[in-house]
């Protein structure tokens, strides 16, 4: 690479960021349909390589995921709206069986005092307040009529977002060789070589790991129907959402399970049964959906991925939250050829004529 090639991919690099800066606030809806595209693309493919033309594959895969939004948002919304209310009908009968049964239960064990919080008045208040709070879409709903241009800007985005995921969609394979051609041509083969492996690490953590997360949540959500417990849709979406950080998932979904299982039914064996489920889910997880939907494509490590979203949520909001991975992804493959370079120099094998008496 020459000085002037290093120069300018500095400066790009430099204002490219300044321009993801300025422009966040508008940018969300052409990066999810940037993430929709990316996801499908694969799939508009092999239509496309069994003999349907590039549009009708787009639209094919645009018809698809239009039913799976409206499914979604018919099935799901309404179910998770109700189930929300119960959590917060829940929350006084949460309070009792912590005031009565969980904190004589510590202190007995323990035998040490435990100072015990108003309770009564906590208590009051949610039943006196949860009709309101548990109406919350409305109130909020409201408070965007209310504003007409907040209105406006969400609608617009809304219906932005299909339309740039139609269009890039349509276009993607014409945008990646066009970007291909405008790499400079002694630079083609590493960016090239670059990007496929930055796909692979992109494609274990989007496309394998949302699956991962979809089966888990429909899992636990099915399993802690089976069981009984009223808020099983809720808090098996919350565990398969969690479950973007290996076994992040399995420790949050099941603390929150035995909690809800708890409160809801009043006997400790239930807790087995919670138990049970997310057990099953784990193994699941281990043994079949990541081996089949990820299988053994290098990933970014844990920490990684709990390190760029939260840095990216902190620098750019939302926008940067999307971009986390990507750049994530760009940044571990750098390192990885940086690490490969810096092992095969003369600064790490430090190889040195004998001849010369060097200290060293």
């Amino acid at each position: 690479m020459s000085e002037s090639q290093r120069w300018f991919l500095l400066i790009t690099t430099l204002v490219v960021g300044v321009l993801v800066y300025l422009l966040a606030p508008i940018l969300s809806p052409f990066l999810v349909g940037a993430l929709l595209a990316y996801l499908t693309d694969p799939v508009a493919d092999r239509l496309e390589a069994r003999g349907a033309s590039r549009t009708l594959a787009v639209v094919i895969v645009f018809l698809f995921l239009s039913l799976i939004m409206v499914a979604a948002v018919l099935l799901l919304i309404p179910q998770l709206s109700e189930q929300i209310q119960t959590m917060i009908r829940q929350i006084p009968l949460a309070l009792d069986v912590l005031h009565n049964r969980l904190l004589p239960w510590i202190e007995n064990t323990l035998g040490v005092p435990i100072n015990r919080p108003d309770i009564d008045s906590v208590r009051e208040f949610f039943r006196s307040h949860w009709q309101q709070t548990g109406n919350l879409a409305a109130q909020i709903m409201g408070s965007l009529t209310r504003s007409g241009l907040a209105v406006a800007a969400w609608v617009a985005n809304l219906v932005l977002i299909p339309v740039v995921t139609f269009y890039l969609l349509r276009d993607w394979d014409l945008m990646m060789e066009k970007i291909q051609r405008l790499l400079p041509r002694n630079l083609e083969p590493r960016v090239t070589l670059w990007a496929r492996e930055c796909d692979e690490v992109l494609g274990a953590f989007i496309k394998g790991q949302l699956l991962v997360m979809c089966a888990l949540g429909v899992i636990y959500a099915l399993g802690l129907s089976i069981v009984g417990l009223d808020l099983a849709l809720l808090i098996g979406m919350l565990a398969g959402l969690a479950s973007i950080v290996p076994y992040m998932g399995f420790f949050v979904g099941i603390v929150v399970a035995a909690v809800a299982a708890y409160v809801q039914f009043q006997e400790p064996m239930v807790l087995i049964w919670v138990g049970l489920v997310f057990g099953i889910g784990q193994a699941l997880e281990g043994m079949v959906l990541t081996p089949l939907l990820v299988g053994d494509r290098i990933g970014l490590h844990p920490v990684a991925v709990i390190f760029a979203i939260m840095a990216g949520g902190q620098l750019f909001g939302f926008v940067g939250v999307l971009l986390a991975l990507p750049v994530a992804a760009v940044i571990m493959v750098l390192l990885r050829h940086l690490h490969e370079g810096y092992k095969s120099s003369r600064l790490y094998s430090s190889d040195k004529p004998e001849s010369t008496g060097e200290v060293e």
